[in-house]
């Protein structure tokens, strides 16, 4: 069973996705209240409860700053969604990472590297740079400070739960 649930920061917004059982474990440690659920039951020998779907934390936690982890999901929300070539805004399942200086020629697969691309803009780019196949980059890129806080909710290939239109 693939359910998530999202986390809200003590002030309603959105902090993480996390694992359905997590946010079970967290309300029963008193570290959470459920805001919603969703329609399916979770039982167990001794209880059966609705899947929290919305969890708000009861204090607030500090967040260390820290630097994004470079990752696909992570590229794809740097680059909006957006093929850094046409300029085209895609879903995830249309996007792939592009290498702007070719691995075959020794470019490295780092923040400084890489961007979002579309499938039919990566074929046509090739084995080549950005200027040897005469396509404009959009934006350089370059490694993020901070990630937008609701990345893993935009990065959700099935789009937002109903449960969760309301705090998106």
């Amino acid at each position: 069973m693939m359910i998530r649930t999202l986390l809200l920061t003590p002030w309603m917004t959105p902090c993480r996705v996390i694992p359905w059982q997590r946010a079970v474990v967290l309300t029963y440690l008193g570290k959470v209240e459920v805001v919603e659920e969703y329609d399916v039951t979770i039982a167990a020998p001794s209880l059966t409860i609705r899947a929290p779907a919305v969890v708000r934390q009861r204090r607030a936690t500090t967040v260390r700053a820290k630097r994004p982890s470079f990752s696909r999901t992570n590229v794809f929300v740097r680059d909006a969604f957006t093929c850094q070539y046409c300029g085209e805004l895609k879903a995830a399942t249309a996007l792939n990472l592009d290498h702007v200086m070719p691995r075959s020629r020794g470019g490295a697969t780092s923040w400084d590297n890489i961007v979002a691309s579309c499938y039919p803009c990566n074929q046509r780019k090739a084995g080549r740079t950005p200027e040897e196949a005469r396509m404009a980059l959009r934006r350089r890129p370059f490694r993020p400070t901070s990630l937008p806080s609701v990345a893993p909710v935009a990065a959700h290939d099935h789009g937002v739960p109903a449960e969760w239109q309301s705090y998106c």
